[in-house]
């Protein structure tokens, strides 16, 4: 013990040394064996963490950690987080990978058909399919293989970041650190090469399989209609985004609807990808920069639809993993306004006190925790129940809270149906600091989201929780006489919000308790929602490059092309006018689509997590991402076309094609 502080107090408790013998994320406290006897308020339990030469394994209700086993009973949240870790990891890297795969395919079709001209003369000199695809895979290869090791190292650095954001936003313990081996690089590097060498095949295959005359004509002259093999590529496509739609529309979890939320708006991108030619028409622009871009846009169909597939990828992501978040809370906000009759909530009182007030009609304890039933976490809250009708209406569908007593709960019906349970039905459930227990459902309510899947007796949950002082809801009753019976509490009148059912960290945990927020708060973001904001930026960037790249490679293609506009007395303001209006033709169309994709995706989502196809898109945060994917996409063109229109147009039809 060090004595530097000595003499010092804590509530109730005298400071007698500091001692260096503390835990990684945890703040420690040394009490006598008494003391945290009384402290623990549960005698006859205990939890013993010790290293023993031999262990007597017949000891009955004995369970005995060694090794690295020991690291899940010391820190109960790092087994959590690594679970939670492997599945977000799992769900992120396949939505990569898909996501790069459609990226890949586009920009090596978009390749392929600026050297259209180039393998179609191979073709006429003889030059087999079989010795054409492997030109083709090898330059894919090649690229692979440079690119592989360059991303694997990115993605190292990515990931301690990420670590370190994680572990700040509350979702990662700092005693589960970071480890870095061999196999993630070796896997990433593995799926970037057999990912560009399937894309290069795949954008490939049309124009190796005709034939080299049919090749040359398409060279000249790009068919005006698709292959019927992409038109059943796409269809079959689109029926399976219908189905995940259907899907999608029945999950009632989010730990269900999130993987398949993305995946349903990345399959429709795909259908739109594959019959983008089709849906590619640009619609007439008045004056003759805009005849000029309408013209060269039918005629390259498939360049358009090349440009529009990134930024629908990019606007359709976007918005669903934005909106997706702002719906639920909408929900959750709506079942709140609606639930909540309380005139005031107090904060550092109690509900007691509370009721002595003269005029209070009814004073709620209200505090959040989950409880586990078998595996499953459910979020909860704990109420007392004396005049809980004056303060909270649950929107019940089945029995009636007048049964709520110190051994019964009601369940949201979300939560029944999961647990197959209705009024009457006997609950076995673990408490925040595992221990068991057992109530009888006396009701069934519909709101939920805004009050967590079970309501249990305070008197119940208070003791198996960090901070059981909660939040009291006051129906009735004046601030100014609350504050003056209440000293030291924070009233607060007209309740706004609550904070959605957040889980109350157990008893064996060091993070606080978490209850109602105060009123005319709005409730913050869980920090899985905003776990979920930093993984999808990822792929939202993903995409933005994807949108960049793709831009300025089809501007740049054009050299030879804008050289003939300017020669044919085309100035170079017009040009550039031209290319602008271009660009936001598909942009439009883009924003049309994808759009189109997010609100079928978000209607999907929204009818199995709130009961309402209506999602909740707040208009400046959607016009944001519409304003930020046309300055992305006008100067992804206009860079590009500057230093093209640089050249002589003489000197630039002389480069090569």
């Amino acid at each position: 013990m060090d004595a530097r502080h000595s003499g010092a107090t804590i509530p109730g408790h005298r400071v007698v040394g500091v001692t260096a013998q503390a835990l990684p994320s945890q703040d420690t406290l040394f009490f006598s064996t008494e003391e945290a006897r009384r402290l623990a308020g549960r005698p006859g339990q205990l939890t013993a963490i010790g290293v023993f030469p031999q262990v007597d394994l017949t000891v009955r209700d004995a369970q005995v950690y060694t090794g690295a086993a020991r690291g899940a009973v010391e820190f109960l949240d790092a087994e959590n987080a690594r679970i939670r870790l492997i599945s977000l990891g799992g769900a992120l890297g396949g939505t990569a990978l898909i996501v790069a795969m459609l990226v890949v395919v586009g920009t090596f079709a978009l390749s392929i058909q600026q050297r259209q001209r180039e393998i179609a003369l191979l073709r006429a000199v003889a030059a087999t399919p079989r010795q054409v695809r492997r030109l083709i895979s090898g330059e894919a290869l090649a690229i692979g293989v440079a690119a592989g090791p360059l991303g694997a190292g990115a993605g190292i650095l990515l990931g301690i970041w990420l670590h370190r954001e994680f572990v700040g936003l509350g979702a990662v313990p700092a005693n589960l650190p970071l480890v870095v081996g061999p196999f993630p690089p070796i896997a990433a590097f593995l799926c970037t090469v057999l990912a560009g060498l399937a894309a290069a095949r795949l954008a490939a295959r049309r124009v190796v399989s005709i034939r080299p005359v049919e090749a040359l004509g398409e060279a000249g002259l790009p068919a005006r209609r698709l292959p019927w093999s992409r038109i059943a590529a796409g269809l079959l496509v689109t029926a399976g985004a219908v189905v995940l739609t259907v899907v999608l529309a029945s999950l009632t979890t989010e730990a269900a609807s999130s993987p398949v939320t993305m995946l349903t708006a990345l399959t429709w991108t795909i259908a739109v990808a594959l019959l983008g030619p089709v849906l590619a028409v640009p619609f007439r622009v008045p004056g003759v920069t805009g005849h000029l871009a309408r013209r060269n846009l039918r005629a390259g169909r498939k360049r358009m639809a090349s440009v529009v597939t990134p930024l629908t990828l990019l606007i359709a992501v976007t918005c669903t993993s934005l909106f997706v978040q702002t719906t639920m809370e909408a929900a959750t906000q709506r079942e709140l306004d609606a639930g909540v009759r309380a005139d005031h909530v107090i904060r550092g009182g109690t509900a007691a006190d509370a009721r002595r007030v003269p005029g209070v009609e009814a004073a709620t304890a209200v505090l959040r925790t989950s409880v586990r039933v078998g595996l499953d976490k459910y979020t909860a809250q704990a109420v007392t129940p004396d005049g809980l009708g004056a303060t909270m209406d649950l929107g019940v569908v089945a029995g009636s809270l007048a049964r709520f007593g110190d051994r019964s709960a009601a369940v949201s019906s979300t939560a029944a149906d999961r647990l197959d349970v209705a009024v009457g039905d006997r609950l076995s459930l673990l408490l925040g600091d595992g221990t068991p227990a057992q109530v009888e459902v006396a009701a069934v309510y519909a709101r939920g989201l805004g009050f967590g899947d079970l309501t249990l007796p305070y008197a119940l949950v208070s003791g198996h929780v960090d901070d059981p002082r909660g939040t009291v809801l006051v129906a009735g009753g004046d601030r100014t006489a609350l504050e003056r019976a209440l000293p030291g509490a924070t009233v607060l009148d007209h309740v706004v919000a609550i904070a959605p059912a957040a889980s109350n960290a157990p008893a064996t945990s060091n993070a606080p308790a978490t209850a109602i927020a105060p009123a005319t708060a709005i409730a913050p973001a869980t920090s899985n929602a905003a776990v979920n904001y930093v993984a999808m930026g990822l792929i939202i960037a993903f995409c933005a490059i994807a949108v960049v790249n793709t831009l300025a490679m089809s501007t740049s293609a054009r050299s030879r092309e804008l050289a003939l506009l300017r020669l044919v007395g085309t100035t170079r303001r017009q040009v550039l006018r031209m290319l602008r209006t271009e660009t936001a033709t598909a942009l439009a169309l883009s924003t049309a689509l994808g759009t189109g994709i997010a609100l079928v995706t978000l209607a999907a989502f929204s009818t199995g997590m709130t009961g309402s196809a209506l999602p909740y898109v707040p208009p400046l945060t959607y016009l944001a991402v519409i304003t930020a994917a046309a300055v992305l996409a006008l100067t992804a063109t206009a860079i590009p076309a500057r230093f093209i229109l640089r050249t002589p147009p003489a000197e630039a039809l002389g480069t090569r094609e």
